[in-house]
């Protein structure tokens, strides 16, 4: 099956997606959020397209090879934004974004 095989990615995209659900919800409680913006949308973006992507393996998709190109780089474009913020949360969320992105270019 499909999504035995992708196991590891499919861990990834899961924690990828968890850490950027947090990272928008806490990037909305900080006390600039004007300064947050960018990080807020590709939280965002970055959410949705892991979520997607894990769903698409699961149901063993025809195009989980182009999707996950399309996913990594998302992950790398939010991993990035998230980086130039110094909060915990943006930090954690960089490290689970470029994680992720690694693993889908594995599969790309």
């Amino acid at each position: 099956m499909a999504h035995e095989q992708h196991a590891e990615l499919i861990k990834a995209l899961h924690d990828c997606a968890a850490a950027c659900n947090h990272c928008f919800d806490a990037c909305l409680q900080e006390e600039d959020v004007k300064m947050m913006v960018g990080c807020i949308r590709l939280d965002r973006e970055c959410a949705d397209i892991c979520s997607y992507l894990e769903h698409a393996i699961t149901r063993n998709s025809p195009f989980v090879s182009e999707l996950a190109a399309v996913c990594a780089a998302i992950c790398e474009a939010c991993g990035t934004e998230c980086q130039k913020h110094d909060h915990d949360h943006c930090q954690k969320c960089a490290e689970a974004c470029f994680k992720c992105a690694e693993a889908c270019r594995s599969v790309a």
